[in-house]
């Protein structure tokens, strides 16, 4: 799991830093709002833990801005403020959860974990994007009405792809839905099931492409 941290006291982060990397975590820390925006173009992040005191602004600023653009990444935010304004403040802006300065950082990791096996967002029946709808009860793809015909592995991909449409699938999260324990897998075989689903998406116009992230995973986002 990917972590980003926006903190600007250095023993905080350094101290955050090595509690999460602990835990197998992958931790990128930025110590401003512009510099946190830059970092989640990517959707590479699973996480984000967000301190509200920063040196360009008020840090929960940039939750509103991030639902705005579909950007679901759960935000844990962390701030000295703890009353109860600046708490309801915080969830109403968007983020998922709140902790209030001094904290343990065993209810820390106990917060990132439980936000992390939370979904992003609730996903109904039918997902949309751009002219693509997946129907997930019977596993199909449609474009403008017409089924897009792919084989069990295919649609299995683009299932993974459209559960958490706009953020990146890790590699593993994508070889765990598609292929079995017992499966023999060909060193490329996920990359040729992209690429086939990559195909039949743009042949069919539905207005979506899947983009590789060099080394960690893969995103399905709306083409421009």
């Amino acid at each position: 799991m990917r972590v980003l941290l926006v903190e600007d006291e250095k023993e905080m982060v350094a101290a955050l830093c090595n509690v999460l990397t602990r835990q197998n975590m992958i931790v990128d820390s930025v110590s401003t709002i512009a510099a946190a925006e830059f970092m989640l173009k990517d959707n590479v992040h699973d996480v984000l833990v967000l301190d509200r005191q920063l040196p360009d602004g008020d840090g929960l600023s940039l939750v509103p801005r991030l639902r705005a653009n579909g950007q679901n990444i759960p935000v844990l935010v962390l701030t000295a403020r703890g009353d109860l304004n600046d708490r309801v403040a915080g969830l109403q802006s968007g983020a998922d959860d709140y902790l209030g300065k001094p904290f343990a950082f065993e209810e820390l990791l106990a917060r990132v974990r439980a936000l992390l096996r939370r979904p992003s967002s609730v996903v109904p029946e039918v997902a949309k994007m751009g002219q693509l709808m997946f129907d997930f009860a019977h596993r199909e793809a449609w474009v403008a009405g017409e089924r897009v015909e792919m084989p069990r592995r295919e649609v299995l991909v683009l299932e993974a792809l459209m559960r958490r449409m706009g953020r990146m699938v890790q590699r593993a999260t994508l070889m765990e839905a598609v292929f079995g324990m017992n499966d023999e897998i060909d060193s490329n075989a996920l990359d040729t099931h992209i690429s086939r689903v990559r195909r039949k998406l743009s042949d069919a116009g539905a207005g979506v492409t899947i983009n590789g992230i060099r080394g960690l995973g893969y995103l399905l986002r709306e083409t421009a």
